[in-house]
């Protein structure tokens, strides 16, 4: 099941209103101008992952409930079996797969992520962006240009790359091929 961007955007809406929050206090937490923020919440844009996991740290709630209206509620193990799991789509042709959507409590938002390879982009700039916490990505098939603020790392199979994620990152695939990677997202423990 994926969630559908029109319900997702009414459910930040309803938790934006019922928290008496304003279009800017929401804008600035998610890091948007208030335009951008009104056509996310409106469901005219697509919700990227930064954006889901910094409105969800906003209202103090776990991004799953943002996604599907229900609240996780595991408390001791959960099992998503292989391509199984919530899943995301996201920014151009990104394939999100949150592998623990059940879990309650998560201190790490863990994703299976499937980055599609796009001619050209090799030679373009990767698009940074930022988000509270600490981040971990373990490449599983493929390859992987990671970049870092000013650094540029290529990673392959077996390859590990754990960063401060509230610092620019990003990453495309290369060497012709989509590349498959775990992404762990730690929460920042001192916004929760």
């Amino acid at each position: 099941m994926e969630p559908r961007i029109a319900e997702v955007a009414g459910r930040i809406r309803a938790l934006r209103e019922d928290m008496d929050l304003t279009m800017q206090e929401m804008a600035d937490a998610t890091g948007r101008n208030v335009a951008e923020y009104a056509a996310m919440e409106s469901g005219e844009a697509d919700l990227s992952f930064t954006f889901l996991y910094r409105a969800a740290e906003r209202f103090g709630v776990d991004m799953i409930e943002l996604l599907t209206g229900e609240n996780p509620h595991l408390t001791g193990y959960s099992v998503v079996r292989s391509g199984e799991g919530l899943a995301i789509k996201r920014r151009e042709g990104f394939e999100y797969r949150h592998v623990a959507p059940t879990f309650k409590d998560k201190r790490a938002e863990p994703f299976m992520v499937t980055a599609p390879y796009i001619p050209g982009a090799e030679d373009e700039p990767i698009h940074l962006s930022h988000h509270a916490g600490q981040e971990i990505d373990h490449v599983i098939s493929g390859r992987l240009r990671f970049a870092f603020e000013d650094h540029v790392e290529d990673l392959g199979p077996g390859d590990t790359v754990y960063y401060d994620s509230g610092r620019g990152h990003g990453m495309i695939a290369i060497g012709g091929e989509p590349c498959t990677f775990l992404a762990v997202v730690l929460h920042d423990e001192t916004e929760r």
